[in-house]
């Protein structure tokens, strides 16, 4: 047991490993995880100090607009961090050469969880750094809700990413372009950047089916007065608990399908 244990941690960890090695090996690959965040966190950082002298809202939590900036950011490098390492192995056509070696469909999707996780860290804590000097704002301010945020976020993310993995796989790399645009249908929804009660009655029912919704309304009430919703958090773990296993159901059965039709050895640019 203890061998097979072994075994699987080494598969896992090689291909962490090879991910690892894509990223490292192209600068502009790296340079874009930072590019992005970092651009964002300077445009709306320079848009939160204008409303600041402008604005009640924003006068009473400083920084409310850079924070929803930063945590929408996990949640779209979370779930785009997971697609573009299953991409890379789509654009390479290497599916049919990982799956002759031993290595397992659970072990890869562990793999691609971690590197997801690699390049969220990679992405937003420069950004997240570079707020501190520049608009005297540090989001680590928040303290364990701020670990309670991001952790729902990613998990979110890394749902999102394995169901569009799995559509991709099903319909092929004409649906690459899933892993781009499927995240932001949602943000209208998800009251990144104004509470839930701005949106019509109709809509509402919709945006509280989504973690995210209850993050950022937490987020908000932790700005405001100081409170972390203990029952937002719990709402939002059990949907990601529920979306998590939709995205893995979607990813594991079209993984199934596509090796019985012998596709992994079709699928490539």
């Amino acid at each position: 047991m203890s061998r097979e244990l072994g075994g699987s941690a080494g598969r896992i960890w090689a291909m962490l490993l090879r991910y690892l090695y894509l990223l490292r090996s192209s600068w502009p690959r790296t340079l874009e995880l930072l590019y992005w965040p970092t651009l964002q966190m300077l445009i709306w950082g320079f848009m939160s100090q204008f409303l600041y002298a402008n604005s009640t809202y924003v006068f009473r939590a400083f920084g409310v607009l850079m924070a929803a900036v930063m945590l929408w950011d996990v949640l779209f490098r979370g779930q785009l961090g997971l697609s573009m390492s299953f991409l890379e192995e789509m654009w390479a056509r290497n599916l049919g050469h990982l799956f002759v070696t031993p290595l397992r469909p659970y072990e890869w999707v562990v793999s691609l969880l971690s590197m997801s996780m690699v390049r969220v860290l990679l992405g937003i804590l420069p950004a997240a750094l570079l707020a501190i000097p520049f608009y005297h704002y540090s989001i680590f301010a928040m303290g364990l809700p701020l670990v309670a945020f991001f952790a729902v976020l990613l998990m979110m993310g890394w749902a999102l990413g394995l169901a569009i993995c799995g559509l991709i796989l099903r319909q092929g790399m004409g649906a690459e372009g899933l892993a781009w645009t499927v995240v932001f249908t949602i943000s209208p929804i998800s009251a990144v950047y104004y509470p839930v009660s701005t949106l019509p009655g109709w809509l509402q029912h919709a945006s509280w089916i989504l973690p995210s919704t209850y993050v950022f309304e937490g987020m908000r009430a932790v700005l405001f007065s100081g409170v972390f919703h203990t029952d937002y958090f719990f709402s939002a773990v059990a949907l990601d608990v529920v979306y998590l296993a939709l995205g893995a159901t979607v990813f594991f059965v079209a993984l199934y399908n596509a090796r019985r039709r012998g596709a992994l050895l079709q699928m490539g640019e």
